[in-house]
């Protein structure tokens, strides 16, 4: 006891041992005690002992640690105070008081070799992720810390022991779901470290649903006015979604980024910005950066660009963009943020144009950012915001561009002057007496022309008043006026900036700038002197003008063509100085910078030379101007040809792919309309199909139907009674049956001639068509032939219309017929037990020749309305008659003119005589127009004999 109270500072009755021979002593017991309460006060020595002789402990006591947790588990206590030795032995969190000016590289040295010599034996990493699992607070939490730690020391060897290790990073995503927060937030930190520079891991992490867990963390701490731990978690998703697409995606995908809106959910009031709130605001701001990145492969930036939009996060975006009261690096960091959400994203950039500041009158936010950027009192990242924006804006935004150019054109200004433009601005910018004022108009105004030739075009038409009783300026014109008047450097890069761009792809523009005299002169002036250092990038930017006034030249102009432009340089500057003067430019160090990422970032406002933009021009440029510097006037000519060719050729190769397109489009409604009439067509087919059906159902049935009737025949007539009773009856269906018959017989004869109208009309075609290539004459004869011919044809069609009327009545006859014969056979079944029954009283028999009485006044009343409907039938045959004697007159008379053309009549004769051919024709026809053609014997006979009634009357003809 005394030797424990001499190394907890107690009082001791000898001299005191030293620190390090009592660190070894305490090792000895560690290593040689038998008893675990022995072991276990040793190892809380050693705890004591290890921030103050953290070396010592580290050196003879490291290895006695690890064996104690391999060997001690059973005991939570004694595994507790190993682990927080080994972790103030490898750790460099030492307290405030310990640390001098001298310590931090020996300190940070002395973790690190600690750690190594640990993680030597991956078994000890293996161990405490066991550890880490279990679930008692003593255990686990310092055994979360060590993790930590070791992933601070060394973390690229200590992830990948973890990531090989069965389930290594499962086992540290369970501290998330910890109830205790003290081991949930170290967790947090633990992953933090163990996610860095990982990509393999940040994949594992994502799919172990810490997305879910995280953003629930956020939204239980108060979002953005939540306290430390929320930055931790959004540390910690920058980690996973920074250069990962995977999880990038797998966040877009899992509609992650519809819960980051309430982090942007700021109260009106705007008071109250604790520097933890900004912290946190600040990180979220950065976390939708991340997912909207210019660096990002273009479809996982557009689609989650889309997201946002639909979702609302921009819509609360642009609100703290507009609200008042928001810190300035929250404001410059939200303005980042809009820029890259809305950049080439048409749907955002729309709906930004749309934004208007909440002032009175109400301003479009572009105009108040504008009114920001040119304004000197401005802080510097805010000027340089507002331009990235801007940027961002025009970017691939072809409608914007038009926006912007258009309040700059006479016909659109506002005379009254009550507003101001984004044009005004600009131009205010560019001629202000603040030199970056000058550079970001400039830029902006670049970035409105890129890639736009159309515009380019149009900006020629802006005029400036300059001062009063003078007269307008162009635009191009005042741009060139002062840059030669030698303002600040950065003044005059921004406007040669301005003019490359502008020029460039542009030979209306490169006519206009020439046409000013004093331009060339001034740019061969620059080029040639020896200036310092300073000025050789103003040089290489005159350099850079010329050359696209001489590779874009159309030859206008007969004092500066492409050739005398190459002299004038060959003797004032000289081809080898020229080149090297433009290659001042992609050599410069701000160049370099620039040319990296699309955020102008500059760390003073000397330093803003270059726009990212413009690096791509220069790189597109270079090599050819210096091309062009180089050829003869022949090669020019050939290239010219060239271009020429080719565009004859994009020409032609144009109206190729019109003439395509639109038989493309013939071939789509051809497609359309063929799958219209298949579809019809098989309709059709369907509907034939079901009326051959029911035909042939109506042909069983009338089958069925005859059969009966002949053996209620035979059965009537084997009862010789009962025929006598219903003799009446008999009588009357016999005249109705012969009426019928007769009317068959007329029907048969009408079908007959019209056949035979149909057969003379179709040898007048094949005449026609054999006799219409003779003569002139002949051709005028067949064509009023063919006119008759068109009239016969309606007046056939008319008469098989009444034909179908009088098969329709026939039916009905025949339906009338068969009602009667029921009837007939109903009043036979019903006497057939009156004469079985020989002791039938007088008075049944009475009663029954009264009920058949009255069906048989019944069956006169129907016959009655058939003689009707017979006399109207008469009728429709008259009117019928008439017409085919109207036809036979005009046949006739078709006949007798195409006799005086061609003698083939004769043939027409002896075809027409043929009855045979005739009567095969008529079954044809009748069978065509859907009338039954019965083949019964009786039914032939009396056909036959219709038929040759009809042959006489067409031979007297």
């Amino acid at each position: 006891m005394n030797f424990l109270r001499g190394v907890m500072g107690g009082p001791s009755a000898g001299p005191q041992p030293s620190g390090a021979e009592t660190i070894q002593k305490l090792c000895d017991r560690v290593a040689s005690s038998t008893l675990l309460d022995d072991r276990r006060d040793a190892v809380r020595a050693l705890k004591s002992l290890s921030k103050k002789y953290r070396l010592e402990v580290g050196i003879q006591a490291m290895e006695h640690l690890i064996h104690v947790l391999q060997t001690d588990r059973s005991d939570s206590e004694i595994i507790g105070y190993a682990l927080d030795t080994l972790y103030n032995v490898i750790s460099n969190d030492l307290e405030e008081e310990e640390q001098e000016e001298n310590v931090p590289k020996q300190v940070d040295d002395l973790g690190s070799q600690f750690t190594e010599i640990f993680i030597k034996q991956q078994e000890n990493v293996t161990l405490l992720l066991t550890l880490v699992e279990e679930f008692d607070f003593h255990v686990r939490w310092p055994g979360v810390k060590l993790l930590t730690s070791l992933l601070k020391q060394q973390g690229p060897q200590v992830q990948q022991i973890i990531l090989v290790s069965p389930m290594g990073v499962s086992r540290l995503m369970d501290l998330l779901a910890d109830s205790r927060e003290v081991i949930r937030n170290d967790g947090v930190l633990l992953l933090q470290q163990l996610t860095k520079s990982n990509a393999a891991i940040q994949k594992i992490v994502a799919f172990e649903n810490a997305f879910e867990r995280l953003l629930d963390i956020i939204t239980e701490e108060g979002n953005s006015d939540g306290g430390i731990v929320v930055e931790d978690c959004l540390l910690l998703l920058q980690n996973l979604l920074k250069n990962n697409n995977s999880n990038q995606n797998f966040f877009k995908e899992g509609s992650y980024i519809q819960r980051m809106k309430p982090w942007f959910e700021v109260g009106d009031d705007n008071c109250g910005w604790s520097a933890q709130k900004v912290t946190n605001l600040h990180l979220m701001l950065q976390l939708v950066r991340v997912l909207v990145s210019p660096t990002n492969p273009p479809g996982a930036t557009s689609s989650c660009q889309k997201a946002m939009f639909h979702c609302g996060l921009l819509q609360q975006l642009c609100t703290i963009l507009m609200a008042t009261g928001v810190p300035a690096d929250i404001l410059t960091e939200t303005i980042n943020t809009v820029s890259e959400v809305i950049r080439g994203c048409q749907m955002n950039q729309d709906y930004f144009a749309s934004v208007n500041a909440p002032s009175t009158p109400p301003r479009p936010a572009i105009v108040v950012l504008l009114m920001s950027m040119v304004n000197e009192r401005q802080p510097f990242v805010l000027r340089c915001a507002v331009l990235y924006c801007f940027q961002c804006f025009l970017y691939k935004n072809q409608k914007g561009q038009g926006e912007i150019v258009s309040t700059l054109l006479p016909s659109t200004i506002d005379a009254t002057g009550n507003s101001v433009s984004a044009g005004q601005l600009l131009c205010g910018g560019l001629f202000s007496t603040d030199s970056l004022s000058n550079w970001c108009a400039a830029v902006a105004l670049a970035h409105a022309l890129q890639e736009n030739a159309s515009l380019k075009e149009q900006l020629l038409r802006v005029q400036l008043a300059t001062s009063i009783g003078n007269p307008p300026v162009s635009l191009l014109q005042q741009c060139t006026n002062i840059l030669s008047q030698g303002s600040k450097v950065q003044t005059r890069v921004g406007l040669l900036m301005l003019l490359c761009t502008w020029l460039s792809n542009c030979s209306i523009a490169v006519t206009h700038f020439l046409h000013n005299s004093a331009n060339v002169p001034f740019l061969t002036g620059q080029i040639a002197e020896n200036l310092g250092e300073e000025e050789q990038l103003v040089q290489g930017l005159c350099a850079l003008l010329l050359g696209i006034s001489i590779y874009y030249n159309d030859n206008s102009l007969e004092n500066y063509r492409k050739e005398k432009l190459k002299q004038l340089i060959e003797k004032r500057i000289g081809r080898e100085n020229f080149i090297e003067k433009l290659g001042f430019i992609s050599k410069h160090e701000l160049y370099s910078r620039a040319a990296q990422k699309p955020q102008p970032s500059f760390s003073s406002p000397d330093h803003m030379m270059f726009d990212h933009e413009f690096t791509k021009l220069v790189k597109e440029l270079e090599g050819v101007i210096s091309k062009a510097i180089y050829k003869s006037s022949e090669e020019d000519k050939k290239e010219e040809e060239v271009k020429k060719t080719l565009e004859q050729h994009d020409n032609i190769v144009t109206h190729y792919k019109k003439v395509i397109r639109e038989q493309d489009q013939e071939l789509e409604e051809l497609k359309q309309r063929i799958n219209t009439l298949t579809s019809q067509n098989e309709q059709l087919q369907a509907t034939v199909t079901q009326q051959m059906s029911q035909i042939q159902q109506h042909k069983d049935q009338y089958n069925l139907l005859k059969v009966q009737i002949g053996k209620d025949i035979q059965h009537h007539n084997s009862h010789s009674d009962t025929f006598q009773m219903n003799g009446i009856q008999t009588e009357e269906v016999g005249k109705l049956k012969e009426e019928l018959e007769e009317w068959k017989n007329k029907h048969k004869l009408l079908e007959g001639q019209l056949t035979e109208k149909d057969s003379v009309i179709e040898k007048l075609k094949s005449s026609q068509l054999e006799t219409g290539t003779t003569e002139q004459s002949s051709q005028t004869s067949k064509s009023g032939g063919m006119e008759l011919n068109n009239e016969l044809q309606k007046e056939l069609e008319m008469l098989r219309s009444q034909l179908q009327l009088q098969a329709a009545e026939i039916s009905q006859l025949q339906m009338e017929n068969q009602k009667l014969q029921a009837v007939s056979f109903l009043q036979k079944a019903a006497a057939d037990p009156v004469l079985r029954d020989s002791g039938a009283t007088a008075a049944n028999s009475s009663e029954l020749e009264g009920r058949l009485e009255q069906e048989i006044k019944e069956l006169k009343s129907e016959v009655q309305g058939l003689s009707e409907e017979k006399e109207s039938l008469k009728q429709h045959l008259d009117s019928s008659s008439s017409t085919v004697a109207i036809l036979q007159d005009e046949k006739s008379k078709l006949q007798q003119e195409v006799a005086d053309l061609k003698k083939e009549q004769d043939d027409l004769l002896v075809l027409l005589a043929d009855q045979d051919q005739k009567l095969l024709a008529l079954k044809m026809k009748l069978k065509d127009l859907g009338v039954l053609v019965e083949d019964e014997d009786d039914i032939e006979s009396g056909d036959q004999g219709d038929e040759d009634e009809d042959g006489d009357e067409e031979k007297q003809d």
